[in-house]
């Protein structure tokens, strides 16, 4: 059988890098087969799928060794454009990658610029859109959907240009279950009608045990385990030192990833105490509704009560309105009608600064909040602003450098950091304020097994010692 990719001693640091994020990779993939990347954050997983449309090195850039064949094209001899019409790439974050106004001009990006007649391009999109359950959303404004919405946006932007291999990203790390349910089976319909070669970057087990010819695991940018699937879910000892999450047709033990270090209750530091006394709702959010612009309201007349050291999780399908809800807590959006009231102040009267100090709000992707040229000054950013004295903010840099277990990093670069690293410190700029309440918008999107297990738990440690915690 005809090979759809092959990599021959692939090797490749980025710019500036010391070190090579994939070391010697030896992989064929036969046409028409499912094969599923996995591996701890930092492996060199979002790196791998990179290669093959060309992305690296042409638009990344650095130093690269061996061959990439796909679609019998060597990867560095074509264009980008001119290997996108055989590999569809769907990034891991889906913003990346939408560039039309409206549903129906991001769908049809592709497709146009390849100079298909409108009628082809039509048809086209109206398939793509109905196969990620978009259909009917032609009109809708981009930046008015939701984070899964936007996923299956930016899968339909890539089927609708009909390549022959797809590499997916993380496709359903933001999708509802009927969502990740629809998505995969759209891609097994693909692949039964169109013999369809698709890669994916996946931590979920589920999908891949079911679906998936191979698994490849990366560990520090080396293939470190190759084989079908249950062979692989089947060997708890082996699934755990990689670093992997369990499935749970095959029940196993884990240890403890590692034990945070936190502060002293009785001092006062981040975690604060566990003794509260009672009094007024945290949150008080009175007959709200919202609505984007140029859409019909994603919110309508919601009353919600929220009590101090209360842990609720918001919960929903893709669109049902949860992060829109959410953002109204800390001021990112103010309610059409009704009012939104945090520790008895109405979010109409004050500014998000202000409300900064109450309601701590963590992102879906912790990219959108990280700015600063290294993890210390994220840290310190938010502190400077509120206008701490600077021993007190070096001191609550150093408890929540502790607490999220970022002092080895404190002078990196954040985007030099994995994902999951990312995320913690996103987490640990928001604790150094020390709010009362804080808002976690899809917190595991994109982390692996371990970060799952260290992330919950820092939160968890965070409402037994009696902050609030919304989890969406």
């Amino acid at each position: 059988m005809t090979n759809a990719i092959e990599l021959r001693d692939v090797s490749y640091r980025y710019p500036n890098a010391q070190e090579w994020c994939l070391r010697h990779i030896n992989l064929a993939v036969e046409k028409g087969k499912f094969v599923a990347v996995m591996g701890a954050n930092g492996a060199g997983k979002t790196s791998l799928s990179l290669c093959l449309n060309g992305l690296i090195p042409q638009l990344l850039e650095g130093e690269i060794e061996g061959q990439i064949l796909v679609a019998g094209q060597d990867t560095a001899k074509y264009r980008v454009q001119t290997l996108a019409r055989h590999v569809g790439m769907v990034l891991q974050d889906p913003e990346a990658q939408i560039f039309g106004q409206t549903v129906w001009e991001d769908a049809a990006f592709g497709p146009c610029n390849f100079s298909y007649p409108l009628s082809e391009v039509e048809s086209r999109v109206c398939t793509a859109l109905e196969l990620v359950r978009l259909g009917g959303f032609d009109r809708r404004s981009t930046a008015g959907l939701s984070g899964g919405e936007k996923q299956r946006l930016a899968l339909a932007g890539v089927l609708a240009q009909k390549p022959e291999i797809l590499v997916l990203d993380e496709p359903a790390a933001e999708l509802d279950p009927q969502g990740r349910q629809e998505l995969y089976a759209a891609l097994d319909s693909l692949r039964r009608e169109k013999n369809l070669t698709v890669i994916v970057v996946e931590h979920s087990p589920g999908e891949v045990l079911q679906r998936a010819d191979e698994v490849v695991v990366l560990n520090r940018g080396e293939i470190a385990w190759r084989g079908a699937p249950r062979n692989l879910f089947a060997d708890a000892a082996l699934v755990q030192r990689l670093g992997l999450r369990p499935h749970p047709d095959f029940p196993q033990r884990y240890g403890s990833p590692g034990k945070l270090v936190q502060p002293s209750a009785s001092s006062g530091g981040l975690l604060g105490t566990s003794v509260q006394q009672e009094r007024k709702p945290i949150i008080e959010i009175k007959g709200v509704t919202y609505a984007y612009a140029s859409s019909w309201p994603a919110l309508r007349g919601v009353d919600l009560t929220i009590a101090p050291g209360e842990f609720v999780a918001f919960v929903g399908a893709n669109g049902a309105g949860k992060t829109t809800l959410a953002k109204h807590l800390n001021g990112l959006l103010k309610p059409a009608q009704g009012d939104v009231l945090v520790d008895g102040t109405n979010t109409r009267s004050v500014s998000v600064n202000q409300l900064a100090r109450t309601v701590g709000y963590l992102f879906q992707n912790p990219d959108h909040q990280i700015f600063a040229a290294s993890v210390e000054n994220e840290i310190s950013y938010g502190l400077k602003n509120i206008g701490l004295p600077e021993a007190e903010i070096a001191e609550r840099i150093e408890e929540a450098l502790r607490f999220t277990g970022l002092v080895g990093v404190r002078h990196s670069h954040p985007f030099s950091l994995s994902r999951g690293d990312r995320q913690l410190l996103a987490v640990a700029s928001i604790i150094a304020l020390k709010p009362e309440v804080l808002v976690i918008d899809e917190p595991t999107t994109g982390l692996d097994w371990s970060g799952v297990q260290k992330l919950m738990r820092m939160v968890r440690q965070l409402n037994e010692r009696g902050k609030t915690g919304i989890r969406i």
